[in-house]
């Protein structure tokens, strides 16, 4: 799996944090920015299938 780095302003960060171990829904920072991104992209998705910019994969 690739690495990437980022910038995270400090409070995002400490929000982040506090969904994060073994009392938090993340095991770690990755698995949150992970989750996080899928659940964009998937918004993402549904504001394309309603504006019909989704490419059809029979083409």
């Amino acid at each position: 799996m690739p690495k990437i780095s980022v910038e995270i302003p400090q409070e995002l960060l400490d929000d982040l944090d506090d969904h994060v171990g073994e009392d938090g829904k993340f095991v770690n920072r990755s698995d949150a920015i992970r989750s996080s991104i899928r659940k964009n992209l998937d918004i993402l998705d549904e504001i394309d299938a309603r504006h019909d910019r989704l490419e059809d994969d029979d083409e």
